[in-house]
């Protein structure tokens, strides 16, 4: 089998960044797939399940209530290896063109107190596994990073 192009990228040299994974063309439209990278894959810790599955259920609910994309979210989630997530639009988008949405997304994880969204038994299959002060922390950590001034290395996977 070939190998699938997400094997394909050099992870020994990725950076955290915004960078566009894939488009898929279904019917019309174009779907651009963003691998929103957190962690420098195999050279720093991997994100707990916890913080991650709180950062998907506030990144989710952030993404789909923002009045100018909301309509074009069709996925956000974590990555199996837990270095990132992915972020799926509808349209034909460059890294550039998502980085203040990003941005957004993850200043209100950083900033967010209060209720997880979602975090209850009858809105989750495991509502017990959270952990908001660390997902505060990894977003923090994400905006310093990759996010407030990022650099082609933050934008286009390398060679």
């Amino acid at each position: 089998m070939e190998k699938i192009a997400s094997f394909t990228v050099n992870h020994l040299d990725l950076l955290p960044g915004v960078y566009v994974s894939r488009k898929d063309h279904v019917g019309q439209e174009v779907l651009t797939t963003f691998d929103l990278r957190m962690c420098a894959p195999n050279r720093e810790p991997v994100m707990n399940t916890a913080e991650l599955h709180t950062i998907e259920h506030l990144a989710a609910t952030y993404l789909r209530n923002e009045p100018h994309w909301k309509e074009k979210v069709i996925y956000f989630g974590p990555m199996g290896c837990r270095t990132g997530c992915y972020l799926i639009l509808a349209g034909d988008y460059q890294s550039q063109d998502v980085v203040p949405l990003v941005r957004d997304t993850f200043r209100f994880i950083a900033e967010y107190e209060g209720e997880i969204p979602g975090a209850a038994a009858k809105d989750c299959g495991n509502y017990l596994d959270q952990n908001l002060p660390m997902a505060r922390f990894l977003a923090k950590k994400y905006l310093a990073e990759a996010l407030e001034h990022p650099t082609e290395k933050n934008l286009n996977y390398p060679e």
